[in-house]
């Protein structure tokens, strides 16, 4: 799924994405909207993994989508 359909379904897929990823909180979802950069950094801060690990977590869920 690319970016710009990603931000067009943003308000669907942030209930995917909170729970998955139960440590983000709303405002954290919110202030992603569909950009990709920002919600790996926002991964690694909460789940203390490395960029690596948070932009494979990214690809997984893009990918199911």
């Amino acid at each position: 799924m690319n970016s710009d359909i990603i931000k067009g379904k943003w308000k669907q897929l942030s209930g995917d994405i909170k729970a998955r990823w139960g440590k983000l909180t709303n405002d954290d979802v919110d202030v992603a909207e569909g950009h990709s950069e920002y919600l790996a950094g926002k991964l690694q801060e909460r789940y203390g993994w490395t960029k690596e690990k948070a932009e494979e977590e990214l690809r997984d869920f893009r990918s199911k989508y």
